[in-house]
């Protein structure tokens, strides 16, 4: 059939947020060590047209939203400008034990 497999959107939507990250000069890994850990509590996706594999693929990542704990994340997916699907997803910051805690300061600069 050719179609891109739906849950792949989840990985890209992983990849580019660790990207965003990354190109504000932070990285998962250090926050990691810091004992900062990012969990998904919420995903939502909407499918707009199918993509096929081999389409190269852009993922817009935008923060939409920060609160003490959490952050909400909004993705637009394009083929060649035209809209294939969007999404969200909600992350809560917890420490090692899985409990939740503050985000931290240095996620919260722009």
């Amino acid at each position: 059939m050719g179609l891109l497999h739906h849950a792949n959107y989840l990985v890209y939507f992983e990849q580019a947020r660790t990207e965003l990250l990354r190109s504000r000069g932070l990285s998962y890994k250090d926050m990691e060590a810091q004992g900062y850990f990012l969990v998904i509590i919420k995903a939502e996706i909407r499918y707009r047209r199918p993509a096929r594999y081999d389409d190269v693929l852009t993922v817009r990542t935008t923060v939409a939203r920060m609160t003490g704990a959490k952050i909400e994340h909004d993705y637009e997916v394009t083929c060649a400008g035209v809209l294939v699907a969007e999404g969200a997803t909600t992350l809560a910051c917890v420490n090692r034990e899985g409990r939740p805690q503050p985000l931290p300061d240095f996620l919260r600069q722009e």
